[in-house]
């Protein structure tokens, strides 16, 4: 099937019961995105909002909730798209087998995009800012957001689509001090195109043209996240992925996407910010009110029965878990093709992808040599860290198959695959005062903080323990020790108060631990503030410890010391209680979640999900 707009979409996922319609009013004021986190929840179909509480548009969201949804869209491309990305990660491909990829460069020249001389029919209506679907997620968010922009700008430098950037930046539409309907907030991130289009701007001292995207084809948003090789860009990607050109025009200096449904033009004046935020974000907590772009807006397009699509972002999993899933399928090896000696590279998405990653290299500088101990493993890790995204990861387990194969999705047996054989006071690896993910509040600053590298390999050191050992248990201040996992226990401590105050208490802790005697079995300790919840589940685990801790601030040991500037413990204490400095956790509104249970009784649209 191949979607030349949203409502080919639509209709397509609706005739093959993919897809609700919600009939009844729903207010944008936190409902709508209360519902999709249900109906996302419950692994239900796709919403399309028919009456959307002051705004004449409708608006569609889960598209993209399931990995077999994601797939069915896209299923007369997805194996061609494959194809293509697999002779740009590896080009010998196409030299050896030389007639199995005709049909891959012809599909690849086919998706070049088609310049039109009219941008019909999305600038068939100008509307404004609060003509749309104003969607507020959380309580605590500044205003509304779009949650599934394409921002498009091209290099000022040498203009045109084929050096343009396609991103998915978080757009805020009102709140704050935003003037409504002349100024937008663009937050995005390090590591991004615009930023590079922005910067080149300011030097010449010029406005940077921005063009921002809402609907129109399913692989046009999806182009937007993608990780792209080298000299693919996400416009000729869109087209690939859609099986049809991405069709554009130019309209007073601005880009247009011809099929999508709402098109925003404006510009980012050099040096001229505003505050943007808060957000729920993908970790789970809020990302704070910082100064960001301000985008002044010059026209704002809507094409006839324009809908508007959303997400809802929040704690893993949510709706962008399966984007994730999805771009996996589509990239395939291609980390293998980036980094040599690299087999496999998770991004954890229940700790909110960034702060935490497993992975497996190769471990071939020695073979000659009958202790094994990590070597390539590091020079791997440190290309894994300063690869693209993966460089704001926070914790690195690494590891290389021996004897056994491994799996990095399978956590609790990887964990314990590493826990059993590192040799805490040589392969604990630090980076100090570098970038973090800027929507991480758990560093010394937006963007700063620390990471560190978990490496093991060789033969098995020690049995870890599979219940509380004793000695854990009745320590002075400390309660509740939980077993979260084989070699981890949770314990509950009192709030943490400042990093000076902790010093101390880890000291005595730490010296409290030694003098208990014999705790080989439980390499790690997790300090936390509520070691139920903690260890209730492996998703509270990842997400609780990962999230809301600094390596370098919150890693403590006993019986640690430094030996030639190395750091090395016999246990590992990880401090994840809450601090002063971060965001707060997202939290919905009681009253909200109650008054949408009317949209699930009997008779009412949503009445088939059971939630």
């Amino acid at each position: 099937m191949k979607y030349r707009n949203m409502e080919d979409c639509i209709n397509d996922l609706e005739q093959h019961g993919h897809l609700i319609r919600v009939k009844e009013e729903v207010d944008p004021h936190l409902e709508m995105a209360a519902i999709h986190m249900k109906v996302h929840e419950a692994k239900g179909p796709a919403l399309l909002f028919e009456n959307v509480k002051g705004s004449k548009f409708q608006a569609v969201s889960n598209l993209f909730g399931t990995l077999e949804r994601s797939k069915f869209m896209f299923r007369g491309t997805l194996e061609g798209v494959q194809r293509v990305m697999a002779v740009r990660d590896d080009p010998m491909k196409a030299l050896k087998t030389p007639f199995q990829h005709i049909s891959t460069g012809l599909a690849a020249w086919q998706a070049l995009p088609k310049q039109k001389s009219i941008s019909l029919p999305v600038t068939a209506q100008e509307i404004q800012i609060s003509d749309l679907p104003l969607i507020k997620h959380w309580p605590m968010d500044g205003g509304a957001f779009v949650t599934l922009p394409q921002v498009y700008s091209e290099d000022p430098d040498k203009p045109g689509i084929m050096n343009s950037n396609l991103g998915m930046y978080r757009v805020q539409l009102s709140g704050n001090d935003y003037e409504l309907n002349k100024e937008i907030g663009l937050h995005y991130q390090i590591h991004r195109g615009i930023g590079i289009h922005q910067a080149k701007a300011v030097k010449k001292g010029e406005p940077l043209k921005v063009s921002i995207f809402i609907g129109g084809p399913p692989a046009h948003t999806l182009s937007a996240v993608m990780p792209l090789p080298e000299g693919l860009s996400e416009m000729t990607f869109a087209g690939l992925l859609a099986g049809r050109r991405f069709r554009y025009s130019y309209k007073d200096g601005y880009c247009i996407s011809n099929d999508a449904d709402f098109v925003i033009t404006g510009d980012i004046y050099p040096d001229e910010t505003k505050p943007e935020g808060p957000f729920g974000d993908h970790l789970g907590y809020y990302s704070l009110t910082h100064p960001f772009p301000l985008m002044r807006v010059h026209k704002v397009y809507a094409k006839p029965n324009a809908i508007w699509p959303f997400t809802v972002v929040g704690r893993p999993p949510q709706e962008d878990t399966a984007f994730g899933d999805l771009i996996h399928e589509i990239t395939g090896d291609a980390i293998k093709q980036e980094i040599p000696g690299v087999k496999e590279v998770h991004a954890v998405d229940a700790a909110g992808v960034h702060p935490l990653l497993f992975a497996i290299g190769s471990e071939r500088y020695t073979p000659y040599q009958s202790v094994k101990q990590p070597t390539e493993l590091l020079t791997i890790a440190s290309r894994i860290l300063g690869t693209g995204q993966l460089s704001l990861a926070k914790y690195l387990f690494i590891t290389a198959e021996d004897q056994q194969p491994l799996d990095t999705h399978r956590e609790v047996e990887f964990l314990t695959y590493i826990l059993e054989r590192m040799d805490l006071q040589r392969d604990i690896h630090f980076h100090t005062n570098t970038t973090i993910d800027t929507l991480d509040y758990s560093g010394t600053g937006l963007n700063s903080g620390s990471k560190v590298v978990f490496a093991a390999y060789g033969d098995k050191k020690r049995e870890l323990c599979r219940e509380v050992p004793e000695t854990l248990k009745d320590i002075r201040g400390y309660s509740n020790p939980q077993l979260v996992m084989p070699g981890i226990v949770a314990m509950q401590g009192e709030p943490f108060t400042s990093y000076a105050d902790t010093e101390q208490e880890m000291k005595a802790f730490t010296d409290m631990l030694k003098e208990k005697g014999d705790l080989s079995s439980c390499p790690m300790i997790v300090l936390c503030d509520d070691s139920s919840f903690l260890s209730a589940n492996l998703s509270n685990f990842l997400w609780a410890t990962f999230t809301r801790s600094n390596p370098s601030h919150d890693m403590y040991g006993v019986n640690s010391s430094y030996n030639y500037k190395h750091w090395g413990c016999d246990q590992i204490i990880i401090d994840a209680r809450v601090k002063p400095h971060q965001a707060p956790p997202l939290i919905p509104d009681p009253s909200v979640e109650k008054g949408i249970e009317r949209f699930f009784v009997q008779g009412a649209s949503l009445s088939s999900i059971k939630i």
